[in-house]
């Protein structure tokens, strides 16, 4: 049998958003805030990461894990209570959660619902790369844990699928473990460089070859010339997208770029009463950027607790090829809170231009180097010319 408790704030996902908006409402008195957590420890990916530049402009030598145990401690000593080895695994009504943990079934009804579940990477199997299935298949999160939680064996000899800046920790990771790392294959025509490793550019894996374990990963580059790199581990980085198993299964609007909850500036869901921040909106950011905006949900999440009517969505705001996605999405409301936005192939010194039904909003050149690996930072002052009943507004180059 199910047990039922109530508590004024529940957070899904203990990573650096779910740790920062918990400790904002414990501290500002916000009722028992409770953070969920699936993992047996607390603290999100950082957790995983060993390398230095966590902690923001005050601390940028604290690693990801001195990083992780330090959020924990900071909502814990805010009053805020995080359970660890928790999932959530559906929903029982529009502000109850079913949960199961070695203690049992729970029933988890909340005044807020904070949707903090973070971000993963897309496997092979998702990637529908073909061949076999054989050992020694890895996205970066996998080979982290493999290395730095349990000290397994990874292989001798490594191929890094991906030229994003994660696939430089996974370099990393894979020479710490004692591999050597053959090539870096990435499908976009620039990469990020590692000294000493082969980037191939403009090249895709064709297929992973090899019985029990893998022995070779056939790659094809976009002049159609073939061959075989030899190895014994393959690690998939990037290609990141929000774990929105949850949302969905609540009935969250989803947004079909991000691939994310659909948000408004105060990080307000489709569904009255649940929120959702960090890199469950939007797939992967820096830590911090994830930390800064669970602490800016704290306010709106205190109005919600004091009855503040939930409003009507607003138009959307949606993107034009090349722009990937933007963030947030939903114009209800914009206020000071900056947008991101994500471009899917580089551009340099892009003009952005925002338009609802043919009627010009905005428009400005931005002398710098867009990358598909970073977000660019756009003002919110323009969105006060947008018509709160008028169709769709648009983001393009242009």
């Amino acid at each position: 049998m199910s047990r039922d408790r109530t508590v004024d704030v529940l957070v899904v996902g203990a990573g650096p958003a779910g740790l920062a908006v918990a400790a904002r409402l414990a501290a500002a008195g916000a009722g028992r805030v409770e953070v969920l957590e699936r993992e047996q420890d607390a603290g999100g990916v950082p957790r995983h990461c060993h390398h230095g530049g966590f902690g923001g402009p005050v601390r940028p030598w604290l690693t990801g894990p001195a990083y992780a145990r330090r959020a924990v401690r900071v909502a814990t000593a805010a009053g805020a209570t995080v359970r660890t080895g928790v999932s959530a695994t559906g929903w029982a009504g529009p502000l109850t959660l079913e949960t199961t943990s070695p203690a049992g079934l729970e029933r988890i009804t909340a005044r807020a619902v904070i949707l903090a579940t973070g971000a993963r990477e897309r496997p092979r199997s998702a990637r529908l790369v073909p061949g076999s299935r054989p050992a020694g298949v890895l996205t970066t999160g996998e080979l982290q844990q493999s290395v730095h939680l349990y000290g397994q064996d990874i292989g001798r000899r490594a191929v890094v699928v991906g030229a994003e800046p994660v696939a430089r920790h996974a370099v990393r990771t894979l020479r710490r473990a004692g591999a050597e790392v053959v090539a870096v294959v990435t499908e976009r025509s620039r990469g990020t460089a590692v000294p000493g490793v082969p980037l191939l550019t403009a090249t895709t894996v064709a297929e992973l070859r090899g019985r029990g374990r893998l022995s070779g990963v056939a790659v094809r580059h976009e002049d159609g010339r073939c061959g075989v790199l030899a190895c014994d581990t393959v690690v998939f980085t990037g290609d990141w997208i929000p774990d929105h198993e949850l949302a969905r299964r609540g009935g969250v609007a989803l947004d079909p770029g991000t691939r994310g909850p659909c948000t408004d500036a105060s990080f307000r869901t489709s569904v009255p009463g649940v929120f959702a921040v960090g890199n469950a909106l939007h797939g992967v950011e820096r830590a911090a950027t994830a930390a800064a905006e669970g602490a800016a949900a704290a306010d709106p999440v205190l109005a919600r607790l004091s009855g503040a009517p939930w409003p009507d969505p607003g138009p959307p705001l949606v993107v034009r090829a090349p722009l990937l996605w933007v963030t947030p999405n939903r114009l209800t409301d914009i206020g000071g809170r900056p947008l991101l936005l994500r471009s899917a192939e580089p551009l340099t010194a892009p003009v952005l231009t925002a338009a609802q039904d043919g009627r010009l909003l905005w428009r400005r050149r931005f002398p710098v180097r867009v990358t598909p690996s970073r977000s660019l930072t756009l003002p919110p002052g323009w969105t006060d010319r947008v018509d709160r009943s008028g169709g769709p507004v648009v983001l393009a180059i242009g």
